[in-house]
């Protein structure tokens, strides 16, 4: 009997960044499609995969931190949800303005948990240059106007404050993903 299969979008967490944690795409393509998942397309370098597998979100996940450390020895985060979920994700952007213009400023940050009661509060002490954090249910939106790549608010920073890994994506990404997934 064939199990069930869900669409999921899967985000790897600094991969392919400064030449760190480096892995082709192809080849993560190739390993999850040899590996039961089907339907695996990515999106740019730096670890987006829309794909189709049995299983939950959680199973996805561990399933692809499992693979990922066998075939190229990173321990990596993977952050997965259901492909079905993420118009409410895009919906509950707290930026809509600023996505019009600035959509490479505006962030969506997801985390293997739900954020930690006063994770928000945490990272808007700490942020500068008019940098807003909000939160709309597990996920966290940010607004970077003068860019990220200046902010103090680091990966660490997130980590600690949110109280699992986390990944974030520009709004860009985040309507590429639905329109992959046919939920845009």
């Amino acid at each position: 009997m064939t199990k069930k299969t869900d669409r999921f979008i899967v985000l790897l967490r600094g991969i392919n960044v400064g030449g760190r944690n480096m892995i082709p795409m192809a080849d993560l393509r190739t390993l999850c499609s040899k590996n039961g998942m089907t339907g695996v397309e990515s999106y740019i370098q730096s670890g987006n995969l829309v794909l189709s597998a049995p299983g939950n979100a959680g199973s996805v996940e561990a399933d692809i931190e499992r693979l990922i450390e066998r075939r190229f020895k990173l321990s990596v985060a993977v952050i997965v949800r259901r492909a079905s979920d993420w118009p409410a994700y895009m919906k509950g952007n707290r930026f809509p303005e600023e996505s019009k213009s600035e959509g490479n400023r505006v962030m969506l940050a997801l985390s293997k948990r739900a954020p930690s009661p006063g994770a928000v509060e945490g990272l808007q002490e700490r942020a500068a240059n008019g940098e807003r954090i909000r939160q709309a249910g597990d996920a966290l939106w940010i607004h970077f106007p003068g860019g990220s790549g200046t902010s103090k608010l680091s990966p660490a920073v997130f980590d600690r404050l949110v109280g699992s890994p986390v990944t974030i994506r520009n709004w860009r990404t985040v309507l590429k993903l639905g329109e992959m997934t046919g939920k845009a």
